[in-house]
């Protein structure tokens, strides 16, 4: 089933309900708390099938339809959902790709993804037609915007002129390509993964089934992709007030305000999200008690947040970590409840993070670790419980194959002597006896000092104990022996310690040298360094450090 065809479903089931609210004036610092109510566009679930539908048949007039790949370059909003939605009623597969990763890594994706056209802001076409040698089949092109007519026809606008009563679904096959979203590129290249109809129905229906998600609610949705989610949920998406590519630095009362004016019961974002967020709640006491479902994902949520968030949600509300990838997910999720009583403590002595149960329908298995391509199952040696290894995982919401880089098909994929197909996360970890797996960090950021293997979470996480540290990074510096690192630790002091005077950075590194005395993990860390401002993240949730970034610092400061 085209997955487009769950938002019709949701249009007939309940027309009038909003599917999408847009704030459409300047934001006044606690007005609803004065009793006055920002201003929202909205759209209902009627109004957004019928907009799509129309938009659908504009498409599909110019030539868009199956065997198509469009480039979507819109901002985050009723435009971009609008647009997802027509494309996907045209049997069309959409490029979906982070702008903020740079202009150089963005046309390198685009140019390798090799689409029909570009649905896209003026800007964006700007740039397209300036380049146009780098798209050469880039012939159906859509601005959505202003054209000042020097910018291809049609435009959005046009094709909202088409009546929606003329669109008539395309016959679609659940492994129909969809989509092609790009990997945000924190550890290589990015890559482009696709992306079938099954694959978005399939993580639709764990959604709905693990979360308890049911029509009728409201979410403030940080992150795009959840937004699309809503709309065939039956939830109403409230746009929120930021820049989706840059979450760490969300102003918390602008998103507060609005959670308690829709009275929305549920929200996604990054790890970095509510760590702004949930900061400001403790230090302000400000409560949202509307709140009772938040998601969080992107990278280790600390539970410091995960404290700060329940007590300022609603009391009987959960707070959930999914974990997975851009080409595989949800594979797991865990709630606060079990961090905070259990698991944090573990993990605060060096056992990892760890990300919970998987989900039905998904299976895994850590094997030992290999840096090179596996041809098959039978080359994979699977590793026993508490043995860290990397993880492997397969079920109906893993994709089948990288469309650009397709190189890395055979580093990532496995096909087992059943058929099934098997997913290498690039996550190294291991499973306890309750069958939870354990996160340790990226495998390709292991350090290898000759007497042992260091693993980035566990390390960090010793480090992370001092009230001055806000995070810490631990990078691999290559020494004499190429195939030797020397384990460094990269630190960023947190504004919001519990230290009455900020301490000196020699003072701050003598006390981190001998706390990394204090364990085995981390008692071959001697060379520490204070990071002067904000650790390089990843763009599309702020939240994975670019460790990559900082090899180059560290040995320029040596």
């Amino acid at each position: 089933m085209n997955v487009a065809q769950r938002l019709r479903f949701q249009s007939l089931r309940s027309p009038m309900q909003i599917a999408i609210a847009t704030p459409v004036e300047k934001y006044r610092a606690g007005s609803f708390l004065a009793g006055i109510d920002r201003k929202y566009s909205t759209t209902t679930f009627h109004d957004l099938e019928n907009r799509s539908s129309s938009i659908a048949v504009g498409l599909r007039s110019m030539g868009i339809g199956p065997g198509k790949r469009i480039v979507l370059l819109v901002r985050f909003g009723e435009d971009f959902i609008t647009l997802v939605f027509a494309l996907l009623k045209t049997g069309a597969s959409i490029v979906l790709i982070d702008p903020g990763m740079g202009r150089s890594n963005l046309i390198r994706c685009l140019e390798a993804a090799n689409p029909d056209g570009f649905v896209a802001i003026p800007v964006a076409q700007a740039i397209r037609a300036l380049l146009r040698h780098r798209f050469p089949n880039a012939k159906l092109n859509v601005t959505v915007g202003r054209t000042a007519g020097i910018l291809p026809s049609p435009t959005l606008a046009t094709l909202e002129k088409f009546s929606a009563s003329d669109y008539k679904p395309v016959e679609t096959n659940s492994l129909d390509p969809a989509a092609v979203i790009f990997t945000t590129g924190s550890t290589g290249p990015p890559k482009g993964v696709l992306y079938t109809h099954q694959t978005f129905n399939h993580q639709i229906d764990q959604l709905v089934s693990h979360y308890g998600i049911e029509p009728g609610g409201a979410d403030l949705s940080g992150f795009p992709l959840f937004g699309l989610f809503n709309a065939v949920m039956g939830t109403t998406t409230i746009i929120p007030d930021m820049n989706p590519i840059r979450p760490a630095l969300v102003d918390p009362p602008r998103l507060l305000d609005a959670i308690d004016q829709w009275q929305a019961n549920q929200a996604f974002g990054s790890p970095a999200l509510w760590t702004a967020v949930g900061k400001y709640c403790e230090g302000t006491q400000r409560r949202v008690p509307s709140l009772k479902l938040v998601l969080s994902a992107g990278a280790p949520v600390p539970p410091r947040v995960m404290k700060w968030m329940r007590s300022a949600m609603h009391q009987e509300g959960t707070f959930h970590t999914p974990y997975g990838a851009t080409e595989a997910l949800p594979i797991a999720s865990i709630e606060s409840r079990i961090v905070l009583n259990e698991t944090a403590a573990m993990n605060a002595r060096g056992a990892g993070t760890c990300v919970g149960h998987h989900f039905s329908g998904v299976r895994w298995k850590v094997v030992a670790i290999d840096d090179g391509p596996l041809a098959s199952m039978s080359q994979c040696a699977e590793l026993s419980r508490g043995e860290i290894g990397e993880l492997m995982v397969c079920g109906p919401v893993v994709s089948t194959t990288y469309v650009t880089r397709s190189e890395q098909n055979a580093f990532h994929k496995v096909i087992d002597s059943d058929g099934s197909l098997w997913h290498r996360m690039g996550d190294v970890g291991y499973l306890d006896d309750l069958e939870r797996f354990w996160y340790c960090g990226r495998k390709s950021h292991r350090v290898q000092t000759g007497t042992s293997t260091l693993y980035t979470d566990p390390c960090e996480s010793i480090f992370n104990q001092h009230p001055s540290v806000y995070r810490s990074a631990l990078v691999g510096i290559p020494a004499i022996n190429p195939e030797l690192q020397r384990p460094t630790m990269v630190i960023e002091p947190w504004e919001g310690s519990s230290q009455k005077k900020p301490l000196s950075p020699s003072v701050l590194k003598a006390q981190l040298r001998e706390l990394a005395q204090s364990t085995p993990l981390t008692s071959e860390i001697l060379d520490i360094h204070i990071y002067p401002k904000s650790l390089p993240t990843d763009i599309r949730h702020n939240s994975k450090i670019f460790r990559e970034k900082l090899v180059p610092w560290v040995m320029q400061k040596s």
